[in-house]
């Protein structure tokens, strides 16, 4: 992979949200609509942040909005659609750094830190370990993968970590990410409505 590849930003906003129960894109965290707040903190790490959506979803919102090319199909398909959008935006190898539009505790520190990881890397995906696993919706992915993970895509596997297996991986350790992480919530995402409860009184009484 090119280490001089330029990077892209993505917020995946596809999931259909059934555990939290309205469109978690939509949430507001200290009278911030979690999308924003997502396309936000991208924009200041890469230079742009993009949507991948389902089509015609979001566009109120005035952000740049990619339509997933499989709506329904989990993450996997939208970070094929990013892949894809990115290799044809730049007519060249490029890294995306992609995130989850749940994830409220990501900062710029640390995405710069993962994005200066990836461009420096010749791996086809830069992903961090936590203690739950890897972390496929913070993490930068290269265009060169893509072959790969369509590969994968269309004969089945629709798991990210799985899907992670069939290209090169470098994995960002605890013990790199883990000086961005000092209150213990840098991967926290919301699921349900209790962790956005949880998520708004952190963030409120941090005003952040």
């Amino acid at each position: 992979m090119a280490s001089n590849a330029p990077i892209n930003g993505y917020v995946m906003a596809g999931g259909a949200s059934t555990r939290f129960g309205f469109d978690k894109a939509r949430a507001e965290l200290n009278g911030e609509i979690m999308l924003v707040r997502m396309c936000k903190v991208l924009t200041e790490v890469t230079g742009s942040a993009s949507v991948v959506a389902p089509f015609g979803r979001y566009r109120e919102f005035g952000e740049r909005i990619v339509d997933d090319r499989w709506p329904g199909q989990g993450p996997l398909g939208g970070i094929l659609t990013a892949l894809m959008h990115a290799r044809a935006r730049n007519h060249e190898h490029a890294w995306c750094l992609i995130v989850g539009c749940d994830m409220p505790f990501l900062t710029r520190e640390w995405l710069t830190y993962l994005k200066d990881r990836a461009v420096a890397s010749n791996a086809g995906v830069v992903a961090p370990q936590s203690p739950a696993g890897f972390e496929p919706l913070c993490a930068c992915w290269h265009t060169g993968a893509t072959g790969k993970l369509q590969y994968a895509f269309e004969n089945g596997i629709r798991k990210v970590t799985e899907a992670m297996k069939r290209v090169s991986m470098e994995v960002v350790e605890e013990r790199d990410w883990a000086r961005f992480d000092e209150a213990g919530r840098l991967f926290w995402n919301m699921n349900t409505p209790a962790e956005y409860e949880e998520a708004r009184r952190f963030v409120e009484a941090e005003g952040r």
